[in-house]
């Protein structure tokens, strides 16, 4: 954990995000709490993370995503040197996608 990120402003912050149950309570907070630009800029490198994750080409994140070369780079160094933070979510996301596919 990186400790200049560490604070009891930011743990509030984290334990609110973990109250959210729905995805329209998630749209509404992060409504409230970012620009539209905010949420949009962290989708996006959300989305590129995913695109690295399954192996597709920088090319190719561009032509989907519309991110730059840049921040496609930053991106895979958190994914592949970073925290783990991206790594921990797809991979859940990817086991929770595995069993809906199983029903």
């Amino acid at each position: 954990m990186n400790e200049k990120l560490k604070s009891e402003m930011t743990d509030h912050l984290f334990e609110a995000i973990l109250e959210l149950r729905t995805i329209e309570e998630c749209y509404n907070f992060f409504e409230d709490l970012c620009t539209v630009k905010e949420i949009q800029e962290l989708s996006q490198r959300f989305e590129v993370a995913k695109l690295l994750f399954e192996g597709t080409k920088y090319s190719d994140i561009t032509k989907r995503t519309g991110a730059s070369p840049a921040t496609i780079s930053r991106v895979n160094r958190c994914l592949n040197y970073g925290a783990d933070g991206y790594r921990t979510v797809l991979i859940r996301l990817k086991q929770k996608s595995g069993l809906d596919d199983e029903k």
